[in-house]
Formats: structure tokens, C-alpha cells, sequence
């Protein structure tokens, strides 16, 4: 029997994070939860897809580079970890602003850097970024967010391209408004202006994410690289 593929993924115990981390366990991998403060719910998930609960502060460099060596070389990274804050730009606390930049792209960037040598030295691996819509095109009163996944849109493309000589793959994914706890903090009036601004009429899921995660993981698109996968409803196009 051939050992199971080994995936990562950061931010597994949020919302979009547990559909990943579900998702990739069904298609075979041995899936690492990674969390940052949710340890119970981190290690339900793993305990029931059969994968293990990592505690990891991504923003931490040495920390990131310790745990990628105790887990070995991975076949897939996927970097979910990421929070935000809504507020003016001019008002937003600069603690608050780079505790933003250093979890979304810094630490995207730190997981990466570590993942990669055991990913060149075998000449095969993936990973897999998750940016937002925002990244593409903007949002009033999340700039400090907006900025940092659109930097992680051009982190994939760039290092796509230098890594495809060794055989590993590198892309995005934009999640459009998907009904997570990230979102509960808008008011059904809220909610219902958001869907009128949404083509299909509805709001995502983090199983859409969670599929889209699938397959760009697959073989089915093993000829894709540095591309970004929008999934939104047609709400950014």
C-alpha cells in the first residue's frame, strides 16, 4: 500500500480552512491542520479526517521553519491563514495593519520559503495561495487587507515562474464572499446588499473553495501554474 500524500494546510480550523483540510483527507492526502488559536477545534477536525492539529504562528519565521522540518517534505501547502479588519485607512492602528501584512503575505511567504528546498530537492510539490477578490480589485475600508492579497497574487505569480524548472506548481486562489464566521458581522440588510451585487444571486460557500483547492491540487491540472482561480459569483470579473 503507497504512503499517503502530505498536505498542510494554515488557518485549517476557520471556516474555509476545515472545508480544505475535509476536502483534501476525501481526495487521500494525510492533511496537518494548522491553527493559531483554536486548538480544540483544530484537533476535533483532525481527529475526525485522520490528519494531525499543528499549532502555528506563521508570522513567526523560525517557528515556521522548525515545523516544516519535523513534518518533512510536503506534497501540498495550502495557505489559508489570514485575517483582516474593516476601517478607514487613515484611522487604522498601525499594530492592527501590520499584524495584517505579517499574517497574510509575510506569512504565506515564510511557509513557502520553508516548504520549498525538500519540494526542489524531490522535483515535485505544490502550493496553493489563497488571495481574495479584494486582491484583484480593491475594498474601501480594507485597504491595509486589499493590499496584502493583492500581494499575494503577485508572490504566486512570481515565484510560479521560478520554481517550474523544478517541477512545482504555484497558484492562487480569489474566494469571493463566502458565508463564514469572518462575515457574521454584517446585518441581514447588510447581507441582502452584498447578494444584490452578486450575479448568480448567492453566496459562497467554503466547500466552493475547498473544490476549487481540489482541483487545482489535482492531476487534472497539472499544466497550470501561476494562474488565479476566481471563485466569487461573478462578483469580480
Amino acid at each position: 500500500m503507497s504512503e499517503k500524500k502530505k498536505a498542510l494546510v494554515t488557518g485549517g480550523a476557520g471556516g474555509i480552512g476545515e472545508a480544505i483540510c475535509r476536502k483534501l483527507a476525501a481526495d487521500g492526502y494525510y492533511v496537518y491542520v494548522c491553527y493559531s488559536s483554536s486548538k480544540e477545534k483544530a484537533e476535533h477536525i483532525a481527529g475526525e479526517i485522520g490528519g494531525s492539529a499543528l499549532k502555528l504562528d506563521v508570522r513567526d519565521s523560525g517557528e515556521v521553519r522548525e515545523m516544516m522540518n519535523s513534518v518533512g517534505r510536503l506534497d501540498l501547502l495550502v495557505n489559508n491563514a489570514g485575517v483582516s479588519e474593516i476601517g478607514l485607512f487613515t484611522h487604522m492602528p498601525e499594530e492592527v495593519s501590520r499584524n495584517i501584512m505579517e499574517t497574510d503575505l509575510a506569512g504565506a511567504m515564510n511557509c513557502a520559503r520553508a516548504a520549498l528546498p525538500a519540494m526542489i530537492n524531490a522535483k515535485e510539490g505544490g502550493i496553493i495561495n489563497i488571495s481574495s477578490m479584494w486582491g484583484q480589485c480593491g475594498a474601501s475600508c480594507e485597504v491595509d487587507y486589499s493590499a496584502a492579497k493583492a500581494g499575494i497574487i503577485g508572490f504566486t505569480k512570481a515565484l510560479a515562474k521560478e520554481v517550474a524548472p523544478s517541477g512545482i506548481r504555484v497558484n492562487c486562489i480569489a474566494p469571493g464572499f463566502i458565508m463564514t464566521e469572518m462575515n457574521s458581522r454584517f446585518s441581514p440588510e447588510e447581507l441582502d446588499m452584498i447578494k444584490e451585487d452578486i450575479p448568480l444571486g448567492i453566496f459562497g460557500r467554503p466547500e466552493h473553495i475547498a473544490d476549487a483547492v481540489s482541483f487545482i491540487a489535482s492531476s487534472g491540472a497539472e499544466y497550470i501554474t501561476g494562474q488565479v482561480l476566481a471563485v466569487n459569483g461573478g462578483m469580480v470579473i
